[in-house]
């Protein structure tokens, strides 16, 4: 029997969108996908939370400035890529050592017993951060699926699932039910391929016919997500997938179609070109134009659980609200990563991290939920606007962002104010208090009427000076239940 976990009245969900989507060419299928619009609810939620959790997080282990949930390709491949030059053989070395010469990846399956599994916990710390929607790995590249699906045994002969080895049981079906009851949506992370699946390395056919695309349906058919994040397309283009045809399937007959949301990541080179809202993964830069956008990075440079980081390898929790703010300014989503260990438990650095992040968004949440960009998204000082923080490394490491507000390097300029807008309302956010004024240059003074410091209560003064103002602020209270990860200016104007 295939059980749906429905949001709270979804059931009778009012269609948002009428897009007819047949499977036809190729070329012109797409563009009606491309055509299909993203609800406001994605535009408005800003900050979303990623789970990264399977039989990679039993080792939890890869040399830092690398992924953890990449374990099997980089014990069977004997190649690693990251940062810091890893070492080829970080992880054969360390499978020996601490497993044995005749352990297998696969091990780990039975290993992975989630047995302080508690989705309404994470559901309360989730909210308790401000996230508006998660995003659970229901299946990564090794093929291990966290609910119970029959197609994980394919061509493998041997159980491939939460439900019948280590946790033996569903793992999807309560997370989806905690985070729909805290009143947040719930989605789902599928990988199209799988890096030893014997089919798939075959290039047979049976991969997408009996494999991906009725595995794919079984996932939407059983709990009917409100967002579906697709990756591992990179390597085939869409006439093996076929994901235009199964996204046909997903959009007109699924118990989805009418409220799911996708990525941009279903064949090669279909990043930021078709499909929902475009991904960026340890990127600075963010997207230009208008089309929804999202990045998504973990707090230490792995999105499984790595036992290798240490507190220095962690963004610092200012530089994630900065980040945060930089992001949404531009006009994107921040999808920030969790690892729980094998038993389901957050570490503990994770959680702190999370309610920093929420307690900043919870005085100042106006300035991020629901806003769009502003005719610029930030303030630069005078200096240098390049920066080469990629340079020499695979990934970009969290703390970036304070090299471009609070912590300057020489002759390079920064970001003084960050700005979004919303309700006719222009939202200056300072990533560090300016001390008795701030002037914000190129807003009209002619329709400002009202500037307010969002967390304490009454107006502040304010002159104006060129084609901007100049807000006087008052001198600065300790005692303030402000946090000074980032402050925010409330402009409201006349119109």
């Amino acid at each position: 029997m295939i059980s749906c976990f429905f949001a709270k009245g979804q059931e009778n969900t009012k269609k948002e969108w009428d897009v007819k989507v047949d499977a036809d060419k190729t070329s012109e299928l797409w563009e009606k996908i491309d055509a299909r619009p993203i609800p406001d609810w994605y535009k408005d939620a800003k900050f979303g939370i990623f789970v990264h959790w399977g039989p990679y997080s039993v080792p939890s282990f890869s040399p830092t400035g690398t992924y953890t949930e990449w374990y099997q390709k980089w014990l069977q491949g004997k190649a690693i890529f990251g940062n810091n030059n890893p070492d080829n053989n970080a992880i054969p070395d360390f499978q020996n050592s601490v497993y044995g010469s005749e352990s297998s990846y696969y091990d780990f399956g039975k290993m992975f017993k989630a047995e302080l599994y508690n989705p309404v916990a994470w559901a309360a710390l989730f909210k308790k951060a401000g996230a508006k929607y998660v995003v659970l790995t229901s299946k990564h590249h090794d093929g291990f699926t966290l609910w119970p699906n029959k197609e994980a045994q394919n061509a493998r002969h041997f159980k491939w699932n939460a439900a019948e080895i280590g946790a033996k049981r569903d793992l999807v079906g309560p997370y989806m039910e905690a985070m729909r009851a805290a009143g947040m949506k719930a989605g789902l992370y599928y990988s199209l391929y799988e890096w030893y699946h014997p089919w798939y390395n075959e290039g047979s056919d049976k991969f997408i016919t009996d494999h991906y695309h009725p595995q794919f349906k079984d996932l939407v058919n059983r709990y009917a997500p409100d967002l579906l994040f697709a990756d591992g397309e990179w390597e085939k283009k869409d006439d093996y997938w076929k994901s235009g045809e199964l996204l046909t399937w997903l959009f007109n007959e699924s118990p989805s179609k009418d409220h799911v949301v996708i990525n941009d990541r279903w064949f090669k080179g279909c990043r930021h070109k078709h499909g929902g809202y475009f991904t960026t993964e340890y990127e600075v830069e963010g997207m230009k134009g208008d089309h929804p956008w999202e990045e998504n990075r973990g707090m230490g440079f792995s999105y499984g659980y790595n036992r290798n980081e240490n507190i220095e390898d962690y963004t610092k929790p200012q530089s994630l609200v900065l980040m945060l703010c930089d992001l949404v300014s531009m006009g994107g989503n921040l999808l920030l990563n969790v690892g729980p260990s094998a038993d389901g438990k957050i570490p503990v650095i994770m959680q702190e991290r999370l309610l920093q992040i929420g307690s900043w968004l919870a005085i100042n949440g106006e300035a991020i939920y629901g806003t769009r960009k502003w005719k610029k998204t930030c303030q630069w000082s005078k200096g240098d606007r390049n920066f080469n923080f990629k340079q020499g490394k695979a990934y970009i490491e969290g703390d970036y962002i304070l090299k471009q507000t609070i912590d300057p390097i020489p002759g390079k300029a920064v970001k003084e104010i960050f700005f979004t807008t919303k309700d006719g309302a222009v939202y200056a956010i300072l990533p560090k208090w300016p001390g008795k004024s701030i002037l914000i240059k190129d807003l009209d003074p002619k329709h400002t009427n009202k500037v307010t410091l969002l967390g304490l209560k009454g107006k502040l003064k304010w002159k104006q000076k060129g084609t901007g103002i100049e807000v006087e602020l008052p001198a600065f209270d300790p005692n303030w239940k402000l946090s000074n990860y980032a402050y925010v200016l409330k402009i409201q104007n006349s119109k």
